[in-house]
């Protein structure tokens, strides 16, 4: 089964790139999911135990990181999303 995640982690700093938000990316990228960067969170897909060992590892580490909030969505994706 593959799956999306979509997560966003605030605070939000318009500054800078906040250190909990590169943490984030880096779990993902390091989990080698397929990463799309939005305006206001980032996706990333994969195989299922991949995405969700990744979601457990960016919680921590955002968290660990300053995030003061995390906001989380996971979705299956199916034939119309382009897996079998």
């Amino acid at each position: 089964m593959r799956l999306m995640v979509e997560f966003t982690t605030e605070p939000f700093e318009l500054d800078t790139f906040p250190e909990h938000a590169a943490a984030a990316r880096d779990v993902v990228d390091e989990a080698g999911l397929a990463v799309s960067v939005g305006p206001f969170g980032t996706g990333a897909e994969g195989e299922a135990a991949q995405v969700l060992a990744a979601v457990a590892k960016l919680l921590k580490e955002t968290l660990d990181a300053g995030a003061t909030r995390i906001s989380v969505q996971v979705s299956v994706l199916g034939e119309e999303d382009g897996a079998p």
